[in-house]
């Protein structure tokens, strides 16, 4: 999990696990868990060396037949790039839709919406979920301002590879994951 991920489950009174959302409680270890990671071998599907979960980890940043591994299921579901960049929306620099300024980048358009129209209550078409392969450039946000501090806490190119094709990788996925086990 992510800080803010982790930060969101242990908000609540009752603070909750981030996998089966059961309640947790304060400074109690999953002593279980732990052992069961020091515990269960597993075997690196780079370059075959037997080691616990718990080393996993750090094995994995530095094995280099494992990083090859992960880049050939990247390249196996990574479509050829399109010639013209006409057909790509600008993913990059977006206007406010409440007053039409331009050329913010996303952190620069939620810090200007937060400072000058925080109090708007207009239903507007978010411009960085428009920009998307699965946005909508015609659905209004009924509070856009929630909208931006919920969904755009991160940039989604930081997570997102636009030219992955969903289809090839899920049928990648489901074959390593017969392949491996």
């Amino acid at each position: 999990f992510c800080t803010p991920c982790l930060q969101e489950c242990l908000k609540p009174k009752k603070p909750v696990c981030g996998v089966c959302r059961s309640t947790l409680s304060a400074g109690s270890r999953a002593l279980d868990l732990e052992k069961q990671i020091e515990t269960t071998e597993t075997t690196c599907n780079g370059c075959n060396k037997k080691m616990f979960l718990s080393k996993m980890r750090s094995h994995a940043a530095s094995c280099s037949k494992y990083q090859n591994y992960i880049m050939e299921g990247v390249k196996a579901v990574t479509k050829e790039p399109l010639h013209s960049t006409r057909s790509f929306p600008n993913r990059f620099t977006f206007p406010c839709p409440y007053c039409s300024e331009k050329n913010f980048d996303q952190e620069g358009l939620v810090e200007h919406c937060k400072t000058l129209h925080s109090m708007d209550a207009k239903q507007v078409v978010c411009p960085i979920c428009a920009s998307m392969p699965w946005g909508d450039p015609n659905y209004r946000s009924a509070n856009f301002m929630e909208h931006l501090q919920r969904r755009h806490r991160f940039s989604y190119d930081t997570f997102v590879d636009y030219d992955a094709d969903e289809d090839d990788m899920m049928a990648q996925v489901l074959m390593r994951s017969l392949r491996d086990k």
